[in-house]
């Protein structure tokens, strides 16, 4: 595998704030191979030879948006065991459901548009149910949890224009936190 050539846009590009559109199908030769590359990059960027000879962030999760492409598509990468990985592909996600447990990420959560460290913790649903379309255009729901859930609406915030960075409260980034679950 090689790495796909993708730039991944920075926080202070205007685009990463705009709504994406829904995409259509079937989907287009673009489509697929952007979806393929998401995959690829992130994929590589978990391998930790392949990133250091590569020079990337690691990541789990990736928006079209972040990418210049303002379609409401995401992938996530998940490392499974050791180099084997499952991969979620979203095509145009509406979530139907959200428990009230509320978790965050104990070290901060990241993302690839953002190149800076930032203090604080970003509220999120323990489980969350989300209704998507394959690449086929197949609907299909799926349930999520814990740390999948988290990167799951990270990627949907993407979609809608907003970072994660959008969530903590500048005045006391910690707020709340004795009302959450860190994972």
């Amino acid at each position: 595998m090689k790495l796909p050539k993708i730039t991944i846009l920075d926080e202070t590009d205007k685009r990463l704030r705009k709504k994406s559109e829904e995409a259509t199908f079937p989907l287009t030769k673009e489509d697929k191979q952007m979806i393929k590359d998401m995959i690829d990059y992130l994929t590589l960027s978990q391998i930790e030879p392949e990133r250091e000879k590569y020079d990337l962030r690691a990541g789990m999760g990736l928006s079209a948006v972040q990418i210049g492409v303002l379609k409401r598509i995401f992938v996530i990468v998940e490392e499974v065991e050791k180099e084997k990985f499952k991969n979620y592909i979203i095509i145009n996600p509406k979530v139907l459901s959200y428990s009230e447990e509320q978790i965050y990420v104990g070290e901060g959560e990241g993302c690839l548009s953002i190149n800076r460290e930032v203090e604080g913790i970003v509220p999120r649903h323990a489980r969350i149910t989300v209704e998507a379309y394959d690449m086929d255009g197949k609907k299909f729901q799926i349930r999520v949890r814990e740390d999948i859930a988290i990167a799951f609406q990270h990627e949907i915030d993407h979609l809608n224009g907003i970072l994660f960075v959008d969530h903590i409260d500048p005045k006391n980034p910690y707020k709340d936190q004795d009302k959450m679950r860190e994972i």
